[in-house]
């Protein structure tokens, strides 16, 4: 189901990040998006330096 506050559609893109200050280079949190959310998720962590990489569930990682 989509990470995006309220939303029910089921997910299909994952958003690979992670938080410099607190996580070590190689560690991945994932939070997960359906098409209408993507982009905003996304948007999110890129201006926080978050955002690693955007794959589609089911991929490998």
């Amino acid at each position: 189901m989509c990470s995006a506050r309220g939303c029910r559609q089921a997910a299909v893109w994952a958003l690979r990040w992670n938080n410099p200050k607190l996580h070590t280079p190689e560690r991945r949190k994932i939070w997960v998006a359906c098409d209408d959310h993507r982009e905003h998720l996304e948007e999110f962590l890129s201006l926080r330096g978050f955002l690693r990489d955007t794959v589609r569930t089911g991929e490998p990682a």
